[in-house]
Order: structure tokens, then sequence, then C-alpha cells
């Protein structure tokens, strides 16, 4: 058993690996859809199929019902035996976006019509915040909410969205008025077919390419009341809820992915011989992957710790900042060193080394900046 897990989080690390190796290395076509930026809407459906996407979801709503540190194990797991990053960003954009908010803070008639089908895959989750001038500044959103007899009118653009054109339904937010800030935000599930409500563009990204990056348009949006997700003016408790989750286990796929990143190099380090003799023996390239090595152990235990908090109720805010902080860094530099290591091979489409660089450089942007995250952690200090 790994050091640091428990024996339930061992059984669902192993049998995601086990279930990535039967039902999703099949996927021969994951360079060709890179290039193309084409999602694998079959692997999203095995998945549901599997229980990846309900894992922390009760039973009773359609999930498997384990703790967030069973499923961060799962994820590490997935990150391990999956290359397919797109998809797994997708996973997790659903589950700590749409899923989670949804089990936290909607009424037992919304946990009833969207949980089953986000968990089981029929329906894909996505998360409308973000705004050409609110990214960072997210609170300073411009989308506007007008409250009428028949529910709700909305009209803006949220730009920014993983999975913006594939997905079914979406936790989107908006604001009674922007100079109520925070106090002025509401949430709201809107699904894809709502009038009012289309896709305005794909937007092409540098990596994560199989899944797509969407802007969605509001226009005379009219929603039913009961699509209030929590209560009104409110919205921003509900998307630093999904942040918290968020940010603590997004990267526990990085894990999976910089350990299997650090074998491959290990292994290309002992066949590879360049002057007589295999690269690994020289120090140069030996003290690279040492520091791989090491990078990768500090990481785990700041995200498994997130899974320990959450499970005991406790705020995970400063945690979550730390961890997502570190570990996206680590995950870029350990890729770069990658690049570093495999040469000319690294550098080049083919082998897929470079792809993992492209990938990993998102997780410094998504679900908060570091720079954000370093904000976070100052804030935690009392700085």
């Amino acid at each position: 058993m790994d050091f640091g897990m428990s024996v339930e989080q061992q059984k669902w690390h192993d049998a995601t690996i086990r279930f990535a190796r039967d039902r999703l290395a099949e996927d021969l076509n994951l360079p060709a859809r890179d290039q193309a930026s084409e999602f694998w809407r079959e692997g999203w459906r095995r998945c549901g199929e599997f229980g990846l996407l309900g894992l922390p979801i009760p039973p009773e709503y359609g999930g498997v019902g384990v703790g967030l540190p069973e499923t961060i194990a799962a994820m590490e797991g997935l990150g391990y035996a999956c290359e397919d990053s797109g998809l797994i960003m997708a996973i997790n954009a659903s589950l700590w976006t749409n899923s989670i908010p949804i089990l936290r803070y909607g009424t037992e008639a919304q946990k009833v019509r969207w949980l089953p089908l986000l968990s089981n895959g029929f329906l894909i989750g996505a998360n409308g915040a973000s705004e050409p001038e609110a990214g960072s500044d997210i609170f300073s959103m411009q989308t506007r909410l007008e409250k009428t007899d028949q529910g709700w009118v909305l009209n803006g653009r949220k730009t920014w969205v993983t999975s913006g054109t594939i997905a079914d339904v979406f936790v989107c937010y908006g604001t009674t008025d922007p100079k109520k800030g925070v106090l002025g935000i509401s949430a709201f599930i809107i699904p894809q077919e709502t009038p009012g409500f289309r896709v305005v563009r794909d937007i092409p990204k540098l990596g994560i390419r199989t899944v797509p990056m969407g802007e969605l348009a509001f226009e005379d949006c009219l929603l039913p009341v009961d699509a209030l997700l929590g209560r009104e003016g409110r919205g921003a408790e509900v998307f630093n809820c999904s942040m918290e989750w968020e940010r603590g286990a997004i990267l526990a796929a990085a894990l999976g992915t910089m350990r299997r990143q650090l074998e491959q190099c290990v292994e290309h380090a002992r066949t590879r011989k360049q002057f007589g003799k295999a690269i690994g023996k020289f120090q140069a390239v030996s003290h690279r992957i040492v520091e791989m090595k090491v990078r990768l152990e500090t990481c785990r235990p700041l995200v498994y710790k997130i899974g320990w908090l959450k499970s005991r109720n406790e705020d995970a805010t400063l945690a979550a900042a730390i961890a997502k902080l570190h570990v996206s860094e680590c995950y870029v530099q350990n890729s770069l060193d990658a690049v570093q290591l495999f040469g000319a091979s690294g550098y080049v489409v083919e082998t897929g080394i470079e792809r993992l660089l492209r990938d990993a450089i998102g997780s410094t942007i998504y679900s908060g900046t570091n720079d954000i995250m370093r904000n976070i952690i100052a804030t935690g200090l009392g700085l």
C-alpha cells in the first residue's frame, strides 16, 4: 500500500488505474484529437459507467457515495493511467463546479433532477463565471439579473468556459447590481436548450485541447424561479464552495500524470545512450530526475491533506490555495525538465512529451491564477 493512503483510498486508486487501462487506453487517436481539439464523448460515457463522475455524490442521487479522500485517490489513478488531459479536465470541471454545488446548495427537486444524469455521464456540466473583464476579479462580473413575475431575466456573456461548447447544463452566475459586489450575485442552473442562451464561439487554446473552451451569451434569457441555486444574493458562497473543492482536487490527477512522466524519464535515461553510456549516468541528467521526484513527493501530501480536511468538515480554503499553487508550479517545471531530458524527441509532437508541457501550463491559470493563490495565502496569514 502506498504511503499516505488508506485501504479504501488504495482500492479506488488501483481500481481506477485498471479501468483506465482497460477502457481508456485504446484511444490511439489522442495526438490527432489534440491537434483537432476533439473531445472523446465515448470516453466520457465510459467514465460515467465506471462511477468517476459520481464518486462523492450520495447513492440516493445516483452517485457512488465515497468521500473526497477516496475521490482524490481515484483521480490520481486516472491521471496516471489516462493520457487524455482534456477528458480529465472535463470530469473535474463538471464534478466540482456543477455536481458539488448542486449537492450542497440545491433543492431536493434540483438534486433529483440533475445529479443522477451528471453522475452517470448522460450529461456534461460546465461553469459560467468568468467574463472578459471579470477573471481574477470575479465578483466584478457585469452579467445582469432582473427579477420578474415569471422568474429571472439574464443578460450578459461568460467566457473561458471549460466544456462550454459541449455541455448540457451550466451553473452560471449573475448580479442584480454590480455596485453591490458579492451581495448582488446569485447562482443558477441553466440547461443548454434554455431560450435566450447560446454558445457564441469555441476558443482555441495552448493546451488541454481535447476538451473545448467556449464563450456563452445570455440575451433576455428567461429562467424560471426554480433555476435559482442556493439563496438569492448568496451566489458568491456557491462559487467559493466550488472553488475550494476544485482547487483542492483538480490537480489530484496531475499527481498521477507527474508520476507517469517521471517513469518515462527514468526509462529514457536508462536506455538512451550518448558518448558510450546511458545518459542517466551523467549527473546533469540524473540530478534533474531527482528534482522531479522530490517535487512530486512534496506535492502529494498537500493534495491529500485537502481530502482529510473536508472529511472532517473543516475549511480547506487556505490549504487548497497552497496545494494548487505548489502542485501547478511543480507540474510545469517537471514538464519542462521532461522536454529537456528527451531533447529533440521531447520537442516534437509524436512522442507526447511536449503535449504534457502545454497541458501543465494551464494549471497555473485555471481555478484562479497562482497570483490569486498567493493573495489568498497572504490573507490567511493575516497580511
